[in-house]
């Protein structure tokens, strides 16, 4: 089932030119800011296929570096019919007047060849047009065929960062729970899929209640709160071999809302003891743990800071459902929220400046984000039921799921940029929620 993942051997990135380009006076690049974005024009021609068996790669994998830039909302592609010049050869030079004329400003090459075993090489070259040279320096990746995908993600990553200046985000995967069946029966069970939503693949079966996965930092294992003794228990699932194993937290006990420390080394979770609902930590590799919260009050959603030192988490010992920052050891806690309404599920940015939520106000749920001390919180989204925000690796795109209204309602997943733009739909198989979007692999 995940044979893919571990089998993928993707070569480390290669440069096959013999030097670096020069950086240019007024390199191309788009300034991304708060407000509306006129999306930058480009074309990418089919690959060049270097080999026979290297045609259908070129044509979809061309296809696939389009729609990572487009769906951004900060690219448009010139259609392939209003193209010009033909690109026939990878090493010919480029008829700069022919993409002027079409007003292409970005211009990306590549080809790709396949050999009797398998193996996919993929080289590409980002052109500024309009002055005439090269950006950055032409690299190849390769894979076996099996990660043809992962190659053109890869590539696309390449082209982001060079236009934007940003870290990318399209070579990585989102693990969440696909959902079938009636609303009031419905069957849940662990998924994974490229951010895209291709390439999905089941980590567990239906068979009991799952809720809540969340990805470690390096994307090999996956927290998750798992009913399967009948009441809710955390359950660590290493990706690779999907072998999965219960978080000790004692007997008797409800253990959920968990999540990994930076580093991998610690999960924060809720555990239930009687009435009361306090946030714990626990080291992985002694099991020892420490109560970080004591107030007569339910505390949970406890989500680090990317240096490790705060926790963001919620609590109503205000009387409503508020958020607020701790010391990542316990201590005092601040309340950030202050607007109408009540707030849950944080998580921190991975550049840290902000954090997003989910608030439910005046009958309509959001998902928003603020700054850390809950200065300039902006609401995103509006819906029936938009719950549980997750960040891209550059913390520039939420993902988040959205419930529909009614006995035939459903989820599904969406995603939106920080500014509130370029809302959509990621397609899946089934229903969706409970998104967590993993590392750069």
């Amino acid at each position: 089932m995940i044979a893919r993942l571990a089998a993928l051997v993707l070569a480390c990135a290669t440069a096959f030119l013999p030097v670096a380009v020069q950086a240019q006076s007024g390199p191309l690049r788009i300034e991304i800011t708060e407000g509306v974005i006129e999306p930058l024009p480009y074309a990418v021609p089919d690959f060049v296929a270097e080999t026979q068996a290297a045609e259908q790669f070129a044509a979809e994998i061309s296809r696939v570096v389009a729609a990572d830039l487009t769906g951004t909302g900060l690219f448009r592609e010139i259609p392939r019919d209003a193209h010009i010049a033909r690109v026939s050869s990878f090493g010919a030079p480029v008829q700069f007047a022919d993409w002027k004329a079409i007003n292409a400003q970005a211009l990306i090459t590549g080809s790709v060849s396949a050999d009797a075993s398998g193996r996919v090489v993929v080289k590409f070259r980002v052109w500024d047009v309009f002055a005439g040279q090269e950006l950055g320096q032409g690299m190849q990746f390769a894979s076996d065929a099996s990660g043809w995908r992962r190659l053109a993600h890869k590539v696309a990553d390449q082209v982001y960062s060079r236009l934007t200046g940003e870290t990318p985000y399209f070579d990585s995967r989102v693990v969440f729970v696909s959902e079938t069946g009636p609303k009031d029966a419905r069957q849940k069970r662990l998924a994974i899929m490229d951010y895209d939503g291709a390439n999905v693949q089941y980590l567990t079966d239906d068979s009991s209640l799952v809720l809540a996965p969340r990805f470690s930092p390096n994307g090999g294992r996956v927290l998750y709160t798992s009913y399967q003794t009948g009441f809710p228990r955390i359950r660590v699932l290493t990706v690779g071999d999907v072998a999965s194993q219960t978080l000790q937290v004692g007997e008797g006990v409800m253990s959920f809302a968990p999540r990994f420390s930076p580093d991998g080394r610690m999960v924060v979770y809720s555990l239930t003891q009687g009435s009361n609902t306090d946030i714990y930590a626990m080291d992985l590799a002694s099991g020892a743990t420490r109560q970080l919260t004591s107030a007569p009050s339910i505390e949970t959603a406890p989500s680090f800071s990317p240096d490790g030192q705060r926790i963001v988490f919620e609590s109503d010992r205000s009387g409503t459902q508020q958020l607020y920052v701790m010391p990542a050891m316990g201590g005092e806690a601040q309340r950030i929220s202050f607007g109408e309404g009540r707030y849950g599920t944080p998580v921190w940015s991975p550049r840290g400046d902000r954090i997003a939520f989910t608030k439910q106000n005046a009958g309509r749920f959001h998902i928003g984000v603020m700054r850390t001390d809950g200065s300039e919180e902006r609401l995103l989204t509006a819906s029936f039921l938009d719950e549980g925000p997750t960040w891209a690796p550059n913390g520039r795109v939420i993902m988040f799921s959205r419930e529909t209204q009614g006995a035939q309602g459903s989820s599904a997943l969406y995603s939106v940029d920080i500014s509130g733009r370029n809302l959509k739909r990621v397609r899946t198989p089934a229903g969706a929620s409970d998104p967590s979007w993993g590392p750069l692999q």
